[in-house]
């Protein structure tokens, strides 16, 4: 059953308004009271099947949680990658961004059977599927200019064409069954799709595997960073986020952690403000974002699992 997150978690202490990061705090609740127990491949979590949410973007809203401090700069930051088509994780250590340390490391690409990769090879990831969905992988270093599919400037060319805005086809996917042995870890997040109603634009992600505690929150984050840009890129205004998760999970060590933070009562959502429109969606950079206004409750140490 696909259960459509409440207003309002069952587990909380104080008053609370009505408040769209109430919906994620909703899904830590129902996985923290009705979860099963489940021994993966990486570890131990509370588990639920199929849950959905929906965050307003209007008003240059971005939902960045407050209940915890979210590392914002991190998540654009690997966004950008993604955009760029780079599978290279130094790019990201230069800009001291760990989040794929852990999958990138000579012992965990032996463990997975990558032993011809060098340290910090990822293998056609997100932004290799992102911009050459299918080209053959031959390192992060090739050029694969005009390789395989580019579903990212197939979606903003159609965006751009006011009579093409409108189709039901503007879907970007990161699974590629095709190329999924080559991959560090195949994706999370796979399948997205634009929509459009007069210029108001809604992106809706299908994810099939959510880390409730670390993931989810990057994942909302970095879909509506997508939009907001995509919007401003191609003269539309950003609507909604609409997420659909499969397999919703909390590992064994983060559910002390959520526990508590299902205490903290959120604050307004941060506003965004893209400075100026680019020719191409690869030449936006970091400084190009403004976020104003993020108000947040304290850091929330957790584990990354890899």
């Amino acid at each position: 059953m696909l259960r459509k997150t409440l207003k309002y978690p069952k587990t909380f202490y104080g008053k609370r308004e009505e408040h769209d990061e109430n919906q994620y705090l909703s899904l830590v609740s129902d996985i923290l009271e009705e979860g099963t127990m489940v021994k993966g491949r990486n570890g131990l979590t509370k588990t639920i099947v199929g849950s959905t949410m929906e965050f307003s973007l209007r008003e240059n809203f971005i939902p960045f949680l407050t209940s915890k401090k979210l590392a914002w700069k991190t998540c654009l930051k690997e966004l950008l990658w993604f955009i760029s088509g780079s599978t290279d994780n130094k790019i990201l250590k230069e800009q001291n961004v760990k989040i794929w340390n852990g999958n990138s490391s000579r012992e965990y690409l032996d463990s997975v059977g990558l032993t011809h990769y060098n340290e910090d090879e990822l293998g056609p990831v997100y932004g290799h599927q992102w911009r050459h969905f299918n080209a053959e992988y031959k390192g992060s270093e090739y050029n694969y200019e005009n390789k395989g599919v580019d579903q990212l400037n197939y979606i903003i060319e159609n965006l751009k064409d006011p009579e093409k805005r409108y189709s039901r086809r503007l879907i970007m996917s990161a699974w590629n069954p095709c190329q999924l042995n080559e991959m560090a870890l195949p994706p999370c997040h796979i399948l997205v799709q634009f929509n459009v109603i007069d210029k108001d634009l809604t992106c809706s992600l299908y994810q099939r595997s959510g880390d409730v505690g670390l993931g989810v929150p990057f994942n909302i984050a970095s879909y509506s960073f997508l939009t907001h840009l995509i919007a401003k890129h191609c003269d539309l205004n950003a609507t909604s986020f609409q997420y659909y998760i499969g397999n919703c999970h909390i590992y064994d060590d983060h559910l002390e952690p959520l526990k508590e933070q299902l205490n903290n009562i959120p604050y307004i959502f941060p506003t965004i403000n893209i400075k100026e429109k680019r020719e191409n969606i690869e030449d936006y950079t970091f400084e190009d974002f403004e976020i104003q206004n993020y108000k947040c409750h304290s850091v929330n140490k957790m584990s990354m699992r890899n």
